[in-house]
């Protein structure tokens, strides 16, 4: 069971006060507010190129993640679905260097 007895989100799989710690220490930093802003203006960008209705139920994915040196500039973002832009390298619910063998 979760803290306290509390039930999970089924789509965060975070208790609410998981939740709200995570935004307090993590979301509130200095760097994850630029990273924010970036990626909302990402968003806009794609918006006014494609039109609000072309991204209903979709992502703006970075190729090369920001958190990398990535950009916002067009040639570096595309329009994807929410599961394979918030996948974060899971394949079937593994992560996707888990099946490789390691060599003796």
């Amino acid at each position: 069971m979760a803290e306290g007895g509390e039930k999970r989100s089924p789509t965060s799989h975070r208790t609410p006060s998981q939740i709200k710690r995570h935004a307090k220490t993590y979301g509130s930093t200095p760097k994850q507010k630029k990273n924010r802003a970036a990626r909302a203006r990402a968003r806009y960008a794609m918006e006014k190129k494609v039109g609000k209705e072309a991204l209903k139920g979709k992502d703006v994915g970075h190729k090369k993640p920001l958190s990398k040196g990535g950009s916002n500039s067009p040639s570096n973002t595309k329009i994807q679905s929410v599961k394979s832009n918030r996948g974060h390298g899971m394949t079937n619910g593994k992560k996707a260097n888990m099946n490789k063998k390691k060599k003796k």
